[in-house]
């Protein structure tokens, strides 16, 4: 049998009208159309493998182009020899001088790398019957190393040294691995505090986000100061309420508290600012919300300003609040200087801006060595399905950390997906345990008909085209 080679992709410009709702809205983003810029790679021998970068609407439009630049190079590869050395794969891809040039490595042609870079190891993961988490935590510390992207951060963690921090978590992979099947992993919910929504939204999301067994909330914050308190406030009556804690409520561990400034009924608040502020407008802006008391500012200003977080870490440090980014960091390199400077408490990864699984496990290996947290983003659509796959890795093969872990949860979009995320009661991530689901973003067919711009049936329907001001 002749080896199976890459023979074709597709692409498609998926979007969603979270617009008409106030879905995703904040103090930077106002008006955000969830939107997938979504590739299949097809094998000679009918392998398939999907991945997408998610944005917010119109940068589909140029995004979609860069994939299919990208998607190019690994026509006609042999897919084995790929999977061999991913790391050495992830390099090809991104090798190309004349795409590298209108980077490097950041902006556009990055997450577009990263999508064709996620869909290359769903395929990988679907090749070998395991849900991707299952693949890359079974592999020996030597592959996991030969999967990860190290140029240019090697002044941070070398291979030898990920090496040994791979081999000292051997031993109790397969009990962490138990844990999390039994157990799930640990989320917090955004839904509740989109800034568009109205106060009695907030509250009615919140006591409902409780109610499902959520310890942790994040709002957004940014467009005016007694707005945000006021709304934090309500958070708070809420979630420090004990009349408001679910039937067979259990008390926390102290240990997932530690350090978070949570309230007496042991939940905690986390706010996000979405890069609105300059540095000492966030450090006093924050000052100003202390009686919410929140665990992090999240994003304070513009997301590569390196000595700026620093700079408001420090400030902040002294009131309790600590500093979280990472969702806009465009590589591996930011992660690497951030890490270096000191200048946040929690690793926010994103597994559409950075460019794929092999750049996040570089990102994973860093923050473990640094001892700092990995909390990724995952408001937006398909984050979820993602990202579940990439805490599980950091806490069975990385860190083996999950006490101060928490990853983010949005109920939105889940149902457009084969095989969705999924939350227990306790208010944890359920594992994914398909051997067929690869990195679980494979869209229904009839998501991608309806929602496809400009064509699907949604976009070409007059009630849409009303809304969206399509007609104009």
């Amino acid at each position: 049998m002749m080896a199976d080679k890459v023979s074709r992709f597709e692409i498609h410009d998926v979007r969603f009208p979270t617009s008409l709702t106030g879905d995703g809205t904040d103090a930077m983003n106002t008006e955000c159309d969830y939107s997938s810029a979504y590739v299949t790679l097809y094998t000679a021998n009918g392998l398939v493998g999907n991945g997408m970068t998610f944005t917010i609407g119109r940068g589909n439009d140029i995004v979609c182009i860069a994939i299919r630049e990208v998607a190019n190079r690994l026509v006609g590869k042999e897919i084995e020899s790929l999977f061999a050395d991913m790391g050495k794969a992830w390099d090809f891809m991104l090798a190309d001088p004349q795409l590298r040039w209108i980077g490097p490595e950041k902006g556009v042609i990055h997450i577009a790398s990263g999508a064709v870079n996620n869909a290359l190891w769903d395929l990988f993961a679907k090749s070998r019957k395991k849900p991707l988490w299952k693949l890359i935590v079974d592999f020996t510390p030597e592959e996991l190393v030969s999967a990860t992207a190290f140029r240019y951060i090697t002044d941070a963690i070398t291979r030898d040294e990920a090496l040994q921090m791979l081999k000292t978590k051997e031993a109790g992979k397969s009990e962490r691995e138990a844990r999390a099947r039994e157990f799930g992993y640990p989320a917090y919910v955004t839904s509740a505090g989109w800034l568009g929504y109205d106060d009695e939204k907030v509250r009615r999301l919140t006591k409902e986000a409780l109610a499902a067994g959520f310890n942790h909330f994040k709002m957004k914050v940014g467009s005016d100061p007694a707005s945000d308190l006021r709304r934090g406030m309500i958070i708070r009556s809420v979630i420090d309420d004990p009349a408001n804690l679910p039937e067979g409520h259990e008390p926390r561990d102290p240990k997932t508290l530690l350090g978070k400034n949570a309230g007496p009924t042991g939940n905690v608040l986390m706010i996000d600012a979405n890069q609105v502020w300059d540095v000492p407008q966030a450090i006093e802006y924050v000052k100003g919300l202390q009686a919410i008391k929140p665990w992090f500012i999240e994003e304070p200003t513009a997301p590569d300003d390196i000595l700026g977080h620093a700079a408001i870490r420090k400030a902040l440090k002294p009131h309790g609040i600590g500093v979280a980014t990472g969702e806009h960091a465009h590589n591996r390199m930011v992660f690497k200087q951030l890490l270096q400077a000191e200048a946040i408490d929690v690793v926010q990864i994103d597994s559409c801006r950075l460019a794929g699984v092999s750049e996040v496990l570089a990102v994973l290996l860093m923050a473990a060595k640094f001892g700092v947290p990995v909390c990724p983003h995952a408001g937006g659509v398909g984050l979820c399905e993602y990202v579940i796959h990439l805490s599980l890795i950091d806490y069975i093969a990385v860190s083996g950390s999950i006490d101060r872990n928490v990853l983010e949860f949005v109920d939105h979009l889940h149902e457009h997906f084969i095989y969705p995320c999924s939350i227990n009661s306790k208010g944890r991530y359920n594992v994914p345990s398909d051997p067929d689901e690869g990195y679980s973003i494979e869209m229904h067919k009839s998501s991608i008909s309806a929602y496809e711009w400009p064509s699907g049936t949604y976009w070409q329907s007059p009630g849409a085209r009303k809304a969206h001001g399509l007609d104009k």
